[in-house]
């Protein structure tokens, strides 16, 4: 069985990260945009890894755990294109990009819902997170032209509300094992 303190050591180191990357997007978006896959591809690594660690460790003590798999697993490939495709990433990063906060957005709401299920307070945060990396990576399929130029700074606001639902998870985690 993993430790509750294990967990929140990870997810906080995620959040950490993560934040961190977002707080360089947002500090320099022209050079953020020509090293954003390999920002991007770290920080995403890392938090599908950390993903993968909690599922492995909590998955029979943990409510929605299918989920977390699937998400870091996704997170994990994602990253793994960004770092290793670094021309072709430029192309199409807004579409790579937009997938995966298509896809953690709503993984997101789907386990915010788990939690009010059970009645765990603040799960709204995680729904408004969720809802809003959702709309962002819909959002990015329609104009990937303007996601190329805003890119750097949106980046940096995403990867910094990716960090947050991770130190958000840290915070609840007592509430996500049985």
């Amino acid at each position: 069985m993993m430790s509750k303190t294990f967990s929140r050591v990870l997810w906080v180191l995620a959040g950490v990260l993560l934040i961190l990357a977002g707080v360089l997007c947002m500090s320099r978006p022209a050079v953020a945009l020509e090293a954003i896959s390999l920002y991007l591809g770290i920080s995403m690594l890392v938090s599908g890894v950390v993903d993968l660690i909690v599922y492995a460790r909590g998955r029979n003590y943990m409510f929605g755990s299918g989920w977390l798999l699937v998400e870091g697993i996704l997170t994990v490939i994602l990253s793994l294109f960004l770092l290793f495709n670094q021309a072709f990433t430029a192309l199409t990063l807004p579409f790579v990009f937009g997938m995966w906060l298509l896809f953690t957005g709503v993984s997101q709401v789907v386990g915010s819902l788990d939690l009010h299920h059970l009645g765990v307070r603040g799960w709204g945060w995680f729904t408004a997170a969720g809802v809003i990396m959702a709309l962002a990576g819909f959002f990015s399929f329609l104009n990937p032209v303007g996601g190329m130029v805003t890119l750097g700074a949106l980046t940096g606001i995403l990867l910094l509300l990716e960090g947050v639902a991770a130190i958000l998870r840290a915070v609840l985690s007592g509430r996500f094992f049985r």
